[in-house]
């Protein structure tokens, strides 16, 4: 049996610090070095830089990264796996192997492809293959609109490129937890259907693939936390049955605990069943140990099957967009803000029916008996898309400036209302079968090119969640406060609908919590959330629960009008709404 890998993460997001390579490499022993480059926005992203710059569409960001530490990765024996290929794998490959020839090294560098099925749409279409809907299951209609379909490959593409010996592996668009479970199966040569050992090394790539989200950066308890100005990136150390350390190096800031994990575990996610390409991992299996200062151990996390089908990111041009903001200021505010709307609309040459869409917000940030101008102030705010562009470009600029002088008073424009409009994309998932989508696996230098499939063995696994604690929810007095008193969240999007997770500290807040908050309670707590559909999912064993809210973002982070289109602050609004809590469970807060 061999020795835990230790897998370390020095990026979660494309734009992360440039210096956490250099960090993760230099501030202690690693085996692997991984960082995750791409959120279903940068494809957006990626695609117009490739526009732009044939064979660009890549994270350049990683190979200034890789020109620091290339040369004690080798010296070290560490290898780098990274899913900052983008659009263009092998022309990321293509850089990192010039960087390697500037320096006078000469790693082996491999590139994972064959994710990108934008060109093989019509191939599909014309073999009756129905792209359906990831949510829904209808089709994903006319294809000719997309601009960019990536499928979500799994690991077994990196297990073969580092058996092929590469000291680089640079792949496309991957699972964020492929790059943490690929070295993990490699180096413990794991079968396709070693499911619990798989699940294992997913929620470990999962806990540690947006960086320092699971070493205290975005933590609800983060007054708790120390060295959060320079926090330290994290690292997983796995076992070979797929149980996991998570830790960070000795001296960085920040810190690991069961809960900047159980924070980080439910972040972006769904049912307690994660589907993934290469296997089904049961959250609601994991269990949770803090075994030393910044350690704690995942185990017991259980794997079923994937299903037959990849997830598919695809994104079309939506249009254009533009937005206004006006401040409303003092006295009226709800007459100020209708007189607005009706002078705007009388002033544009179009009226809202002529839009694609028109979203209109209120938004009463102003108080009472107000000390500042700021405290004065509430917003009203119009966001416009439609396809031509002319109808919101100049004329929106042209009317709002119009009503300067000659509608509410104190007029103060809060932004937007741009003379040229601005373009917008929009995520739409869908699956396709696994069987059509292989991994291309090539060795650059006249290596070896092998094809991988994709699709997973046939097995037939039952799991049970499971159990929680035993405590009972406190009784008796109540105290009115805020809900984030007692309990922590993290929030985040999948496409057009948030995820909101929320979590406890002690059992006996976990009984509490999980008799109180129902889904009929959150949509009485966020509003916003109420006529929409609300999904509700226990993960027990960690005492947490997880909420999907459909469609609260529209169509997805690029084209959502909300003042927060990730969703990222949702889980500190509700932990700011007041509720009665137990006293027993606010005693020593």
């Amino acid at each position: 049996m061999a020795d835990p890998i230790r897998i370390a993460n020095c990026s979660g997001f494309y734009g992360d610090r440039l210096s956490a390579a250099r960090e993760m490499v230099e501030g202690g022993p690693i085996d692997v070095l991984t960082g995750d480059w791409l959120a279903e926005l940068t494809m957006l992203i990626l695609q117009r830089t490739r526009a732009k710059r044939p064979n660009g569409g890549y994270a350049r960001s990683f190979v200034a990264q890789m020109e620091q530490v290339m040369g004690t990765c080798l010296d070290q024996g560490i290898k780098v796996v990274s899913n900052a290929g983008g659009l263009d794998p092998d022309g990321c490959a293509d850089a990192v192997a010039e960087v390697a020839d500037k320096l006078g090294l000469s790693p082996t560098i491999a590139y994972v492809s064959g994710d990108d099925i934008l060109g093989r749409l019509d191939e599909l279409v014309a073999a009756g293959i129905d792209l359906a809907h990831f949510d829904t299951g209808e089709p994903i209609g006319d294809i000719s609109r997309f601009i960019t379909a990536n499928a979500y490959l799994g690991c077994w593409g990196i297990v073969e490129a580092l058996n092929a010996g590469a000291d680089i592996v640079v792949t496309g668009r991957t699972t964020d937890a492929a790059v943490v479970c690929g070295p993990a199966a490699w180096h413990h040569g794991w079968a396709r259907d070693d499911w619990d050992a798989l699940a294992g090394a997913v929620v470990a790539g999962h806990v540690i693939e947006c960086g320092t989200q699971a070493t205290g950066g975005n933590y609800s308890f983060f007054t708790e936390v120390q060295g959060l100005t320079r926090t330290g990136f994290p690292w997983a150390e796995i076992a070979a049955d797929g149980s996991t350390v998570i830790g960070k190096h000795d001296g960085t800031g920040g810190e690991v605990s069961v809960g900047t994990v159980t924070s980080q575990l439910l972040y972006e996610i769904a049912s307690p069943a994660y589907l993934g390409p290469d296997v089904t991992a049961r959250f609601d299996t994991i269990e949770l140990e803090q075994t030393g200062p910044d350690r704690v151990r995942i185990s017991g996390t259980k794997g079923e099957p994937p299903p037959p089908t990849l997830k598919v990111a695809m994104n079309e041009l939506g249009g254009f967009r533009n937005e206004v903001g006006v401040a409303l200021v003092g006295l009226d505010i709800e007459a100020k803000a209708a007189l607005i709307e009706a002078a705007f609309w009388e002033v544009l040459p179009y009226s809202p029916e002529d839009y694609a869409s028109v979203s209109t917000r209120l938004v009463r940030t102003d108080k009472e008996d107000p000390e500042t101008n700021e405290e004065a102030m509430a917003q009203w705010r119009l966001s416009l898309k439609d396809p031509d562009e002319r109808k919101v470009g100049r004329a929106v600029f042209d009317a709002t400036v119009e009503l300067g002088l000659s509608t509410i008073p104190g007029f103060t424009g809060l932004g937007g209302g741009d003379q040229h409009a601005r373009p917008y994309g929009v995520y739409r998932p869908a699956v396709v079968p696994a069987d059509l989508v292989p991994q291309h696996v090539v060795v650059l230098g006249g290596g070896s090119r092998t094809v991988v499939e994709s699709t997973a063995p046939a097995g037939d696994v039952t799991v049970e969640a499971r159990p929680g604690p035993s405590a009972e929810a406190p009784s008796g007095d109540t105290v009115r406060a805020p809900i984030g008193t007692i309990l922590g969240a993290r929030s985040g999007d999948k496409g057009g609908n948030a995820n909101l997770g929320v979590f406890a500290r002690t059992d006996e807040a976990w009984a509490w919590l999980d008799q109180f908050l129902t889904a009929e309670k959150l949509a009485e707590l966020l509003p916003e959330a109420a006529p929409l559909r609300i999904d509700r999912h226990r993960l027990a064993s960690f005492r947490s629960l997880n909420f999907v809210i459909h469609g609260l973002l529209e169509e997805g982070v690029a084209a959502s009008t909300r003042k927060d289109p990730q969703a990222k602050s949702l889980g500190e609004w509700l932990r700011a709404r007041h509720v009665d809590i137990p006293t027993a469970l606010l005693e020593g807060r």
